[in-house]
């Protein structure tokens, strides 16, 4: 399994679980583009091996393949290697590219996409996440095995969900306050955040940035003055801890979700896009985001659902927090849209399964 970095590496867990569920000596090799996945999931216990994929070229991807010798292949969304994938299709290795999302846009799409359009015809079949997509590869009239399946990011976040984690700490820190996570932020949008937290002590505020170096830590923790790291809170957890606890290490927000009464995905504002809200959704939270997330359809589709909120300044911000937190019903009402929207999208992870299953992939 093939995976640009950590999200794609969620999305494609599932699969990867149930399969080895169903085919228990079956060796798995796991392999990714980005350190941001592979320096957090190398030591992964449902793999036999994780690696870097190396470069794209025609030798390194006949390397590969001579070693390991693959029954089947999932692709995982996007990231494509013309080498590899022209390799593996040559050999007749079954190729399935899972939860894919295609735009408009993209370059398959255009009349300079030959190439582009070449890399889809690669693969065995293509399961996509909507419509839309679907609808988009059926127009190539390149005659490819196209499905709507969903998307398995779906069936992930619900496992974390039903089964949560205790996040050691975190239960006293709140204590019994009113809590807000905000998760993988960026400083667009911990601007919009500053006057509200700063103003509003009787409040927990956790935050979960995307970015976590030193520098970053250390400017979100002057900015919030009466906040704590979560390395301090384990080490020194007599320190005056205020109202603010910044997350300063990566792999636990999908676990804080479960604390909050109110939550916000960042990546809505400025140019790095919306961050995955399907986490906070799943435990039954009303997520808010900011305005940029047209490239989103499930934001989109929440929203019409009532289980997510999109502002567009600091303002719009503080009017509704305040409408929720003094309507409780709304709050709730939110929170339970949220959980449906994910609960009715649940499945992809099975409909791909079941066509390994049919088509015998992984019988040699």
């Amino acid at each position: 399994m093939h995976c640009a970095s950590l999200g794609e590496f969620e999305q494609g867990r599932p699969l990867l679980e149930k399969l080895k569920q169903q085919h228990p000596g079956l060796p798995i090799i796991l392999t990714f583009f980005s350190p941001s996945g592979y320096e957090i999931r190398k030591n992964y216990q449902g793999a036999d091996a994780v690696h870097y994929l190396p470069m794209d070229s025609p030798t390194h991807a006949a390397m590969l393949l001579d070693r390991f010798n693959p029954a089947l292949v999932l692709w995982i969304k996007y990231d494509f290697w013309y080498f590899y994938l022209q390799e593996i299709s040559k050999r007749k290795i079954p190729l399935l590219l899972v939860s894919a999302v295609f735009r408009n846009e993209q370059p398959f799409f255009k009349w300079y996409g030959s190439l582009w359009r070449q890399i889809l015809l690669q693969f065995t079949k293509l399961f996509v996440q909507n419509d839309e997509s679907e609808e988009l590869i059926k127009k190539l009239h390149l005659h490819l095995n196209v499905s709507k399946s969903g998307d398995t990011r779906f069936d992930r976040v619900s496992s974390i969900a039903e089964a949560p984690k205790p996040v050691e700490g975190l239960k006293d820190f709140c204590n019994g306050r009113k809590v807000i996570v905000a998760g993988s932020t960026w400083e667009e949008d911990e601007d919009e955040w500053l006057h509200y937290v700063n103003s509003h002590p009787q409040i927990v505020f956790i935050i979960a940035p995307h970015v976590v170096d030193r520098e970053h830590i250390s400017n979100l923790s002057s900015r919030f003055p009466k906040s704590i790291t979560y390395s301090q809170l384990m080490t020194l957890p007599t320190l005056n801890q205020g109202h603010v606890l910044i997350i300063d290490n990566i792999g636990m927000l999908a676990d804080l979700y479960q604390y909050a009464d109110i939550t916000y995905v960042g990546g809505g504002f400025g140019d790095n896009g919306l961050h995955n809200i399907l986490e906070a959704a799943a435990y039954g939270k009303p997520v808010i985001i900011g305005p940029e997330y047209e490239r989103h359809y499930e934001a989109a589709e929440m929203l019409e659902k009532g289980g997510l909120f999109s502002i567009r300044n600091a303002l719009e911000l503080e009017r509704l927090l305040e409408e929720l937190f003094t309507d409780e019903k709304k709050r709730l009402m939110a929170g339970i849209a949220a959980k449906e929207y994910v609960q009715n999208n649940k499945g992809a992870t099975d409909r791909i399964l079941e066509y390994i299953q049919e088509n015998r992939l992984l019988i040699r």
